[in-house]
This record gives structure tokens, C-alpha cells and sequence, in this order.
């Protein structure tokens, strides 16, 4: 496994310096897309030389997308992402994040789930109505990191930005939890057990959280006391995300959640109380640059899944179809969002069409679909995945700063 992982890591430095040198395009979504390519390319092998084609199969299927994103990534990149976040701007709009996160992600999952039922059905390949919403649940959080940029650079109000931030950390954990309640439910059998649900909602979540506030406050007792030392500050953080996420997953209790709340305390720390510039400096330089590298790490390894699909017609049909559910599932849950909030947080049309779009989906939406258990439905539920993560990343991504610019003129 570490030698697959340091061929990732080479791998996506190369394709970050191609995208850079000759395609240009932002990072996430460059590296992607000469994965896929790469991948592609690989898959012509099979006409010139099937044995070299299956060796290269073969090292792709023994890739462990899960382990590799949720014990390793996900805590860093959450962290990362959170750091950055100013948490004064973020409690301005918290009634919007906290609903978008909550509300939105439950009645986005019941939607994308009902639906998928029905569509499948409609093709003959029926999966069962709980599986459905495992689907709704894997599909539903959305992932800023490939938009972030394009929204600064078409000039989006700092309030949009706020927003799909602070949603996309908040709806990453909750959309684990309720993925987590979900697949108990359909592994288990027998239906709906309420009392189940809410038990293993309350402790995840809640449970993350309370983690995140004592991981983020020890992490702020620690950083007070250290002056003129970076390096060492540097080095309790990695700990405590380190630490932080495995003690979490040891207490059943939201490793995500802990760690977007444990960085946003640490992070307002730094940028609003911390009068050490060094520390300051180069925590910040450093969880940026890290999460740029993981990113690429990340989105490679989303190129090069490609090669472990079984191509399927029907399946791709049904992929299609579920990317246009999936967005107007996205555009009902923010329009309704809006009855629940205050007049001046509420979002006019062409904000909610741009917030809709802004909605990409990404890693974690693939490493939830690896984790589902040998069914009939795993190899259609990861295809239909992979499909909307690679049009929301790509068409999405590519077109979102156009969009803005066109209807926030």
C-alpha cells in the first residue's frame, strides 16, 4: 500500500505541473481531468497489450479508496478547510449553514433516494427503497473545494461565499451520519426503526461536535502558551488531527465534525487573538499547502477509479438521469431552505441558481459508495456516483464563474 500511495503522490505532483504548465485550469479540476485521461489512455492498452492492461487493473483495484480518504485524508482536508474559515463571518450566516446542512441534507437524501427508486424501477434494475436513500444520503453532501476559487475570482458577494463553506463542512459530517444510520438499516433489515436512527444520529453528530470543541480549545490552551516556535505549534496541530479523528472513530462519534470544529476554533485563534506573526505565518502556509497537495492526491485517485468501473449502458443512463435529479433535488431543498429563513437571509433566484449549481460533489460522495457491502445494487450505486461526481466537478466547475458573472452582473 505504500508503495501504490507514493506512486499517487508522484503521480499527482506531475499531472498538477501539466495542468499548470499547458491546461491552466484550476487545480482540483485540472488534475482530474488528466487522470481520467491517463486513465483513458491506459484503457486503450487493452488493444495493443491485454496483459499490461490487467497488470495496471490490477495494482488500480488494490487502491483502498476508503481507508485511504477516511483514515487519512478527510481529517486533514477538513481541518485544512476549516482553518481558513473566518468564524466571525461564518456565525453572521450560521441559520443558513446550519439549515443548509441539517434540513437540507436530510430532505436532499429523501428526494435523490425517492427518486432513484422509482427511476431504477422504471429500467428494470429495482433497488430497494432503503438502498435508494443510502444512495440520496452518499450523493448529498456537496464538496467547496473545487469552486471556492472560481467564486472569488468572479467576484461572488463574501455572503454566498460563507454560505457554501460553512455548508460543505457542516453537510460533510451529517451527511456520514445519516449515510451511517442508513446502511445499518438496510444491512440489518426489518425497516425503519426511528429510536435507531436518532440514537446513532444524536451520538455522531452531537458527539463530534463536543469532540471538536474540546480537541479546538485544548489546541488554543497549547498554541497560547508556545511563543516564537512555529515549528512546534505545526506539530501539536498535526497531533490533534491526528489524535483528534482516531480517538473519535474509538468513541463512535463524528471524526468529520470534530475536525471542522476543532479547526474553526484553532483557526479564529490565529487570525483574530494570536500575536505570534511567525506561528501565525506558517500555520496558516502550512495547512494550505497541505491541503493543496492532498487535494491533488485526492482528485487523482478519483481520475484513476475509472479503470475499477464496470462499464454498463443501462448503468450510464441511469447516471444521466440521476445528474439531472441530483441538481434539481439541490434547487428544491435551497428553495424551500428559504421558508425557514429571515427575510434577509433568504435567497432570490438567481442566487439559488447559482448556489445550486455551486453545489459540487466530490471524494467523499465515492468513498461512501466503496464502503457499501456486496449487494446487487453496489456496482450500479458506486457507477451512478462516479457519474454525477465527474459532471458536477467538470461541467459544473468549469462553468460556475460564468455563471455568477452572467447573473450577478
Amino acid at each position: 500500500m505504500f508503495q501504490i500511495f507514493t506512486g499517487i503522490v508522484a503521480l499527482s505532483s506531475l499531472l498538477s505541473f501539466l495542468n499548470k504548465k499547458f491546461l491552466k485550469l484550476p487545480d482540483t479540476i485540472g488534475v482530474m481531468i488528466l487522470a481520467i485521461v491517463a486513465s483513458l489512455g491506459i484503457g486503450s492498452l487493452y488493444l495493443i497489450d491485454k496483459q499490461s492492461f490487467l497488470n495496471v487493473c490490477s495494482i488500480v483495484h488494490e487502491i483502498d479508496f476508503r481507508t485511504i480518504l477516511f483514515d487519512f485524508l478527510l481529517s486533514f482536508l477538513l481541518f485544512a478547510g476549516s482553518i481558513h474559515v473566518n468564524l466571525h463571518s461564518l456565525i453572521k450566516e450560521k441559520v443558513p449553514v446550519i439549515i443548509f446542512a441539517s434540513f437540507g441534507v436530510l430532505l436532499s437524501t429523501f428526494i435523490i433516494g425517492t427518486a432513484f427508486y422509482y427511476i431504477t424501477g422504471l429500467l428494470g434494475m429495482q433497488v430497494g427503497y432503503t438502498y435508494s436513500l443510502v444512495f440520496g444520503a452518499l450523493i448529498s453532501p456537496t464538496d467547496p473545494i473545487a469552486v471556492l476559487a472560481l467564486l472569488k475570482k468572479a467576484g461572488a458577494p463574501k455572503d454566498m461565499e460563507i454560505k457554501i463553506v460553512g455548508e460543505s463542512l457542516f453537510n460533510d459530517g451529517v451527511g456520514i451520519v445519516v449515510f451511517i444510520s442508513l446502511l445499518s438499516i438496510a444491512t440489518m433489515g426489518g425497516g425503519f426503526h426511528a429510536d435507531h436512527i436518532l440514537k446513532e444520529f444524536g451520538q455522531e453528530a452531537f458527539g463530534g461536535v463536543l469532540m471538536g470543541f474540546v480537541l479546538g480549545y485544548v489546541g488554543r490552551i497549547f498554541l497560547k502558551y508556545i511563543y516564537n516556535a512555529p515549528i512546534v505549534a505545526i506539530h501539536i496541530s498535526i497531533a490533534i488531527v491526528m489524535g483528534g479523528y482516531s480517538l473519535s472513530s474509538m468513541l463512535h462519534v463524528s471524526g468529520a465534525l470534530a475536525m471542522v470544529v476543532a479547526g474553526l476554533i484553532i483557526g479564529n485563534y490565529l487570525n483574530s487573538t494570536c500575536k505570534d506573526e511567525a506561528l501565525k505565518i506558517n500555520m496558516n502556509i502550512f495547512w494550505k499547502v497541505l491541503d493543496e497537495i492532498l487535494n491533488a492526491v485526492l482528485f487523482v485517485l478519483i481520475g484513476l477509479e475509472i479503470l475499477s468501473l464496470n462499464f454498463n449502458l443501462d448503468y450510464l443512463i441511469i447516471g444521466i438521469i440521476s445528474i439531472v435529479v441530483v441538481l434539481a433535488s439541490r434547487y428544491i431543498t435551497i428553495f424551500i431552505s428559504n421558508v425557514f429563513l429571515k427575510k434577509e437571509h433568504r435567497n432570490n433566484s438567481k442566487r439559488i441558481t447559482i448556489l445550486t449549481w455551486a453545489g459540487l460533489r466530490g471524494g467523499i460522495s465515492i468513498a461512501l459508495a466503496l464502503t457499501l457491502p456486496e449487494s446487487e445494487f453496489r456496482e450500479l450505486i458506486i457507477f451512478v456516483t462516479y457519474c454525477i461526481v465527474v459532471f458536477s466537478i467538470i461541467v459544473q466547475g468549469l462553468t460556475i464563474e460564468k455563471l455568477v458573472t452572467r447573473l450577478l452582473k
